[in-house]
C-alpha cells in the first residue's frame, strides 16, 4: 500500500479548514499567520508524504465534511462522533476537549446551573454536533444556529443570543474578541477529536494512526495546540 497514493490521490494533500476554531483555523493576532490543528497537522502530514499542502476553506465543519464526502478534501480534524463516522473514517483520539458555554459581559448568567432557566437563546454552529445535543440538554431553551463563530459574535453584539455552546477552545477564541465575555466553569460534555479521511481510504488508516502516535509523542501536537491557543483540553481518552 502506497500511503501517498491513498491519502493524496491528486498529488497534493487537500486540507479542509474553517475559521474561528483553534482545532481548524485561527489567525495569529501578532503575526497574521494561520494556525490550527487541521492546518498545522495537515502541513506536517503533507511533508511526511512528500506532497504539496493545499488549504480548502469552508465556513464550518459540516461543510468541510461535506467537501470530504464529495471528494474535494483529503484531510481534516473533527469531533469523532458515530454520526460523522458514517461518512468519514477516523483515526484514534487525537485530543479530548471540554464542551461549555460562553456568556457576554452583561449577562446575568453566573454559573452553569443558571443555564437551565427557561427562555434562554442558546447559539450553536449550524450543522454542528452541539445543534443536535443542546435541545436534549436544555429542553426549555431556544436553539439559535449561527453560520460560524464570527457570526455568533455579531449576534451577541445585536443581543440576539444569551449564550453560545461549543467546545471550549472555540469559546476562548471567541471570548478574546468580546471584552468582558466569560467562559463558564464546568462542562456539559466532552468531545473526542480525531483526524478524518474520506471513506474508502481505510487502507491508509494505520499510517494515519502511526502519524497520530508520532504527533503525540514528539511534541508536534502540543506545539500545534500552543500555536493555535488551544484551551479547555482534557486528557485524551
Amino acid at each position: 500500500m502506497d500511503a501517498r497514493e491513498v491519502l493524496a490521490p491528486r498529488g497534493k494533500l487537500r486540507v479542509g479548514a474553517f475559521p474561528g476554531s483553534p482545532l481548524s483555523m485561527v489567525r495569529d493576532r501578532k503575526t497574521g499567520e494561520l494556525h490550527g490543528l487541521s492546518i498545522d497537522l495537515g502541513k506536517a502530514l503533507a511533508r511526511r508524504l512528500d506532497v504539496p499542502f493545499e488549504q480548502v476553506s469552508y465556513q464550518r465543519i459540516a461543510e468541510v465534511l461535506g467537501g470530504m464526502k464529495a471528494g474535494d478534501v483529503d484531510f481534516t480534524v473533527s469531533n469523532a462522533t458515530p454520526a460523522r463516522a458514517v461518512d468519514v473514517a477516523f483515526s484514534q483520539t487525537l485530543i479530548s476537549l471540554e464542551l461549555g458555554y460562553l456568556v457576554p459581559a452583561v449577562s446575568p448568567i453566573a454559573t452553569i446551573s443558571d443555564v437551565n432557566k427557561p427562555g434562554l437563546r442558546v447559539g450553536v454552529t449550524e450543522g454542528s454536533t452541539s445543534q443536535g445535543t443542546i435541545p436534549k440538554i436544555l429542553p426549555n431553551a431556544t436553539v439559535v444556529p449561527a453560520q460560524n463563530s464570527q457570526r455568533a459574535i455579531e449576534m451577541f453584539e445585536r443581543r440576539e443570543l444569551d449564550l453560545f455552546a461549543t467546545n471550549k477552545p472555540t469559546l476562548f477564541e471567541m471570548s478574546d474578541q468580546m471584552p468582558g465575555a466569560r467562559v463558564l466553569d464546568g462542562r456539559w460534555g466532552v468531545e473526542h477529536i480525531a483526524i478524518a479521511i474520506p471513506k474508502g481510504r481505510e487502507a491508509a488508516i494505520e499510517y494515519v494512526r502511526r502519524f497520530v502516535e508520532e504527533a503525540q509523542a514528539t511534541g508536534l501536537l502540543s506545539q500545534a495546540a500552543e500555536r493555535a491557543g488551544l484551551k479547555g483540553v482534557v486528557k485524551a481518552q
